[in-house]
């Protein structure tokens, strides 16, 4: 059987006192360990038969001493409580005192590896109850049941003990004194000896502290014993109290009110968060309406607004169009060198600049078209005189009572007396036509005061040129027909300037 220390786990070596250990020795050792538990339980007793509470100690924690269990943790605190306090304290003797004591006692010795488990609980049997006496040590081998039961016991365990003197029986015994020492005490045992002196160190500083405490206790006693009240103060202490009693049944009346208060401030408050919830309700429902509007709004200001651009567009385009003039369009009149132009047809021939008959009436049909819709623009009607425009083939009619004469508006390069015949009715035509000009002419003057056309038309003239073919040379008629269709141009911007005149007033 080998012993360990029940801190740091180190073997240890028994001395050999222990070993050797009396049966008076062992009863030494255990008898203050009992006497201290008889002691408690009858102050036990005591307390709850008076039902008195003390105040609890201050405690410390140190290091190697067991906590107690919760079986044992009321024994505990009544054995705090039990002892006044100046049987409180355990008077430690100075550890080489210890040591030299023990060295010529029955204490316990120890190597490098031994322990003392037996100084501290020397030191505790001669604090509590002095030295041991055989009287004690029979009457804590009465109250042990677990070491000696009965006299009889204690005389059969006394004649074993010489008997069974052997190596394992006194293992046992040291054991069986290390169970009990431990199962009456905080401390486990065995230790080792640099833990019994770190353990000492521990119960020396609270034994300091302790003291300092008791003195504290005992000087705020005497203050207490000296400070009396004298008559003069006790009544200026009743009448403070008082005082103080009237201003707490005061203070209670006004609790009670601001109670009362804070009851109908409770009430009110309901009633608010009522109609906060029912306001909370209705808002909800006034965003529900003012977002379902505003996505109205939203949806209508976004189609205004696309009218808006499509009206703008229009105008737009309107103005565009009132401002552009189809007859230009329609019927471009310009020149090409000493040739008058109509819609890229030429109108006339030289004769270092032949142009084809084909070209010439398609000249002449697009300038008898040309005069025909300005006069049903104007609302203009010829006298004597109905246009028939049909494109290479146009033709003038000429309207005597009630007889019609069509003149031909067009040409041919056919020689002989069939060219002679058709050139006289071609001049007939082109007379007509420049007669229709003049009257055209003469009604646009009239209604226009300021315009007068460049060139100046009479009968078969127009600048002083004839527009006969026959008898005539082919500069003069084509010069001719160039002022014809300069005073063509002439008339078709006063139709468009009637055009844009007369548009605000539909």
């Amino acid at each position: 059987m080998s012993f360990t220390c029940q801190r740091c786990n180190q073997s240890l070596k028994i001395d050999d006192s222990l070993m050797n250990l009396e049966q008076a020795a062992a009863d030494m050792l255990i008898a203050p360990l009992l006497a201290e538990e008889q002691y408690e339980a009858q102050e036990h007793q005591k307390r709850a038969s008076n039902k008195t509470t003390f105040p609890e100690p201050m405690t410390r924690k140190l290091m190697g001493i067991k906590k107690p269990s919760s079986t044992s943790s009321h024994t505990t605190l009544d054995k705090r409580r039990s002892f006044p306090v100046s049987e409180s304290f355990v008077m430690l003797p100075h550890p080489q005192a210890i040591h030299h004591t023990s060295s010529s006692s029955s204490h316990i010795r120890s190597t490098s590896t031994t322990t003392r488990p037996v100084s501290l609980l020397t030191s505790k049997s001669t604090t509590v109850l002095g030295s041991a006496s055989k009287s004690a040590a029979t009457t804590a081998q009465d109250n042990d049941s677990s070491f000696m039961s009965s006299p009889s016991a204690a005389a059969i365990e006394e004649a074993n003990w010489t008997r069974n003197n052997s190596l394992s029986h006194r293992l046992k015994v040291a054991n069986r004194l290390f169970d009990i020492m431990s199962s009456k005490s905080n401390i486990d045992h065995p230790l080792c000896q640099e833990c019994t002196d770190m353990l000492l160190e521990a119960l020396e500083k609270q034994l300091e502290d302790v003291s300092r405490e008791r003195d504290c206790y005992i000087e705020f006693m005497k203050k207490v014993k000296d400070s009396k009240l004298s008559d003069e103060e006790e009544q200026e202490l009743k009448k403070q109290l008082e005082e103080l009693q009237v201003a707490e049944s005061e203070a209670l009346e006004e609790l009670s009110e601001l109670q009362e208060e804070e009851k109908k401030l409770e009430q009110e408050l309901q009633s608010l968060e009522q109609t906060l919830k029912s306001l909370n309700q209705e808002e909800d429902q006034f965003w529900e309406k003012c977002n379902e509007y505003q996505l109205e709004l939203d949806a209508f200001q976004n189609e205004r607004d696309s009218i808006n651009l499509k009206y703008d567009h229009d105008v737009r385009q309107y103005e565009k169009l009132q401002k552009t003039v189809v007859y230009n369009d329609a019927f471009c009149i310009s020149h090409d060198g000493p040739f008058g132009t109509i819609n890229g047809f030429r109108l006339g021939r030289l004769s270092t600049h032949p142009v084809e008959w084909n070209e010439i009436n398609a000249a002449w049909g697009q300038t008898l078209l040309l005069l025909y819709t300005i006069a049903n623009k104007l609302k203009f009607q010829f006298q004597t005189y109905r246009l028939v425009p049909m494109g290479s083939f146009s033709r003038v009619e000429k309207i005597e009572g009630d007889s019609v004469l069509s003149y031909e508006l067009y040409g041919s390069g056919d020689f002989g007396l069939n060219r002679m015949f058709l050139n006289r009715r071609f001049d007939h035509a082109m007379v007509a036509v420049l007669n229709c000009l003049k009257q055209l002419t003469d009604f646009a003057e009239e209604k226009d005061k300021s315009l007068r056309l460049p060139y100046r038309i009479n009968k078969d003239k127009i600048g002083d040129l004839s527009i006969r073919l026959q008898f005539n040379q082919d500069e003069s008629w084509t010069k001719a027909l160039r002022y014809m269709l300069t005073n063509m141009k002439w008339i078709l911007v006063f139709a468009s300037r009637a055009n844009t005149s007369n548009e605000p007033s539909k």
